[in-house]
């Protein structure tokens, strides 16, 4: 475990791993029978210019570039830590930024990164249980960033049937080739400029419910 470690700390072997599970990712999606569900919401959304923030759990997040068209501007929020930069560099192939930062450690200069984003007609994802858990407990910076932005929350997740669950604390779910799966994009979650801090902790136990 160590020496897989350090290997991966080498950017050459970090720059292959990442190509490769964008590569991945594709694969799954071009061989499996996937359905998007409600995908409307978040097309109608980009269509309009409508800021949104997508929350996923940190377990659930493989397949969700799949949830939206492409074509989108979209930046994920990212941990400093080394499994966030090989998750950065991966999105990067699939044309998706990042933000470095969490919704617990580096908290506030990521906030002003996302609110600056939202603003300039970019879309965010975040995962509120990331990086390090508890595993789907959802912290308050989603919910603090659509207060400050204007943006909507927008819960998605998805399942399949032939997937393997890792051992990580967030056990991460890895769907297989030729899986049939599902991606589900909840109701949009409003946090209007007033909310108070009772109002955002109810945003934050709705977002929690609707993930699970």
């Amino acid at each position: 475990m160590a020496a897989a470690s350090r290997l991966m700390r080498r950017p050459v072997v970090s720059a292959a791993l990442s190509w490769l599970a964008a590569r991945y990712i594709r694969l799954v999606w071009i061989t499996g029978r996937w359905q998007v569900e409600n995908t409307d919401i978040a097309d109608r959304m980009i269509a309009d210019g409508t800021p949104f923030i997508a929350c996923f759990w940190h377990g659930r997040m493989l397949m969700i570039p799949n949830a939206w068209k492409y074509s989108a501007r979209m930046s994920i929020l990212i941990s400093h830590h080394r499994d966030g930069i090989f998750i950065s560099r991966t999105l990067a192939h699939l044309g998706i930024g990042t933000i470095a930062g969490s919704s617990s450690r580096g908290g506030a200069g990521a906030l002003v990164s996302m609110v600056r984003a939202l603003k300039r007609g970019e879309y965010m994802g975040i995962t509120p249980d990331g990086p390090r858990g508890p595993r789907m407990r959802a912290a308050p910076g989603a919910a603090t960033a659509a207060r400050l932005s204007g943006a909507v929350l927008l819960p998605v997740s998805y399942s399949a049937t032939r997937r393997r669950v890792l051992g990580s604390w967030d056990r991460f779910v890895v769907p297989l080739p030729f899986s049939r799966g599902i991606i589900r994009v909840g109701a949009p979650i409003e946090v209007p400029r007033e909310t108070d801090e009772s109002g955002l902790e109810a945003v934050r136990q709705k977002l929690e419910v609707d993930l699970i």
